[in-house]
């Protein structure tokens, strides 16, 4: 018992190409939405970490400023230059302090004091203390995380000291414009000022659209892939389509081959045989399971391996009938047709040879040629009856009548009663010509085959006596019912019958059987153990007016043949001169009813 295993990569191979190219769609898809909750990310904490650090350089500038003007009576310069440190650091783009309306006040780029370089940020009576960022272009087309607030370098509650020291530094020269004096608001002046911050985020940009190329590569390669998976099971699947098809249509021409009712040879172009089918080996009887590779001359017949020569001629289709020995003194009538086999490119890659049977043909033809016969000597009998009975039976009261006026010991009375003795010769052939032409009307009815066989052997028991033959019948314990015409199959074996006790001369042996042969007939053979028939005979046995008696009429076969042939039976010859003769006589089992 065979057992298949079907492992996983073979079930994967016999998939759909949809399924992966679905497969891939959908992790395209999972890496896509990963890639933009990542983008997203990464987004959050950019804004996250970049406003924290705007938030702390906020502080960070507030305390410093609030330090310098505490301890150290800063003034609007020193806030300046501190800007401008500060704004030293890395990845900071300007740093500025500007009105709420958007005016400059102080900044990392002194150009731009004094000028509206910004929009307001805070409505009027919006005093939050919270940190606020935002994305924007700078003029120069470099975008920008801006953190902004309101900057308070000096608390609400010493908004009164503001006005003692701004006196103070006035008196010591510390603030000689009016325009120093924006860092000391007057507790009504009621002039907020809003601190900006502007930090670079090229980095993290930088990172996110790195993140962004190696997803698009990461999409582009599982595009790839999944293209070239689509296309590989596509091929993968047209490949098993067309291999599968490929098969069925192999073992259809191949059953159509072996079951073809003629041999089939085919050769390479080393005319080694490459093929044989079983109706070669039925034709001609040989055991062709190991001719594969072997030469056409070493298995089959000169005839055949001529017809290979012929076309190495330049012939390219020949059929030819001839007679083929294929085994030993058994020869075989067939038709044989050899073909080149060029393939599309027109080279030359073998030669097929087709083997047709020509026995039933032979026997067919031989059929027809007796039944012509018959249709000519039925004509001929019926002339004969007319135009010869009549005569003889004149012929036949003249030496009679001759006969009786010759006394009983004159030449003349022995003449007249030759004559008679010819004429009833003459007459009896007649007979059997008549009957031999007259159309078989068959009176089929239920008949007991054993009794039949039993009565037509007790009428030649004296005969066979006679000659020192002995009588061996050898039936089935069972009645074997059959639609005969027992008047005519009794003919029919007493010419069988005869003939085998003409045949021993010398005594001998006389057998008679019958049974069922196979499922479909019921055989009788009838098996004597006389002198035979000659092999070159035996073709033409059943033949009308042939003989081999010097006293036979040659019709007793050919009527024997006629009777089994009206009840749509065969009878068969086998013969060994000098040993004996066995007849078989076969009924189909259409005829045939079995009592037990």
């Amino acid at each position: 018992m065979t057992t298949k295993c079907n492992s996983p990569f073979k079930q994967v191979m016999h998939s759909s190409p949809w399924i992966i190219l679905g497969s891939v769609a959908i992790l395209l898809i999972t890496v896509i939405v990963l890639a933009v909750q990542n983008y997203n990310r990464e987004k959050l904490y950019m804004s996250r970490i970049l406003s924290e650090k705007g938030a702390a350089l906020i502080k960070g500038l507030e305390a410093g400023s609030r330090t310098g003007m505490m301890g150290m009576m800063w003034g609007a310069q020193q806030i300046q230059t501190l800007i401008e440190e500060t704004a030293l650091l890395p990845d900071i783009l300007y740093i500025m302090i500007t009105t709420r309306e958007g005016l400059v006040l102080a900044g990392s780029h002194r150009n731009f004091i004094g000028t509206m370089a910004a929009r307001p940020y805070f409505g009027k009576n919006d005093l939050s203390d919270a940190i606020h960022w935002k994305m924007i272009q700078t003029e120069n087309n470099q975008r920008a995380f801006e953190v902004y607030k309101y900057f308070k370098p000096i608390s609400g509650r010493d908004n009164r000291m503001n006005d003692h020291m701004r006196q103070f530094m006035r008196r010591r020269g510390m603030m000689p414009g009016s325009d120093n004096e924006w860092c000391f608001p007057s507790s009504t002046s009621g002039q907020e000022q809003i601190i900006l911050v502007g930090l670079d985020p090229a980095p993290f940009e930088d990172a996110r659209k790195e993140d962004i190329r190696n997803t698009v590569i990461i999409s582009g390669v599982l595009v790839i892939l999944g293209l070239a998976g689509f296309i590989s099971m596509f091929w993968m699947h047209s490949y098993h389509a067309t291999k599968k098809s490929l098969q069925d249509t192999s073992a259809v021409a191949d059953e159509v081959v072996t079951s073809l009712p003629v041999g089939l040879i085919a050769t390479d172009k080393d005319k080694k045989i490459a093929f044989c089918n079983s109706a070669a080996e039925r034709i001609t009887g040989l055991d062709l399971s190991q001719a594969r590779g072997k030469y056409l001359e070493s298995i089959f017949p000169g005839p055949i391996s001529g017809l290979s020569e012929s076309l190495d001629r330049g012939e390219s289709i020949i059929e030819k009938e001839m007679e083929c020995e294929f085994i030993k003194k058994k020869v075989v009538p067939v038709s044989v047709g050899a073909s080149k086999i060029i393939n599309e490119e027109g080279q030359f890659i073998g030669q097929v040879l087709i083997i047709r049977d020509l026995r039933e043909v032979r026997r067919l033809q031989e059929e027809i040629r007796r039944k012509e016969t018959l249709v000519a000597i039925g004509g001929l009998a019926a002339g004969v009856a007319h135009e010869i009975r009549n005569p003889l039976s004149s012929i036949k009261g003249i030496a009679s009548y001759f006969k009786d006026k010759f006394e009983d010991s004159t030449g003349d009375r022995e003449m007249a009663g030759v004559m008679i003795q010819e004429v009833d010769r003459l007459n009896r052939v007649i007979s059997e010509l008549l009957e031999f032409a007259r159309p078989t009307d068959l009176n089929l009815q239920k008949t007991d085959m054993n009794s039949l066989i039993e009565h037509s052997v007790k009428l030649i028991e004296k005969e066979a006596s006679a000659k020192g033959i002995s009588l061996k019948v050898d039936l089935l314990q069972q009645s074997l019912m059959a639609k005969f015409d027992s008047d005519r199959f009794s003919q029919c074996l007493l010419n069988l019958y005869l003939n085998a006790l003409q045949s021993m001369e010398k005594g001998g042996r006389l057998s008679i059987s019958a049974g069922l042969t196979n499922k479909d007939t019921i055989g009788i053979d009838i098996k004597d153990t006389g002198s035979g028939i000659q092999p070159e005979n035996l073709k033409q046995i059943f033949d009308p007016y042939y003989t081999t008696k010097s006293k036979g009429t040659g019709l007793g076969l050919a009527i024997v043949h006629k009777i089994v042939e009206a009840h749509h039976g065969q009878i068969k010859i086998r013969s060994v001169p000098g040993q004996g003769t066995t007849v078989t006589v076969g009924i189909p089992v259409s005829n045939i009813w079995r009592r037990i």
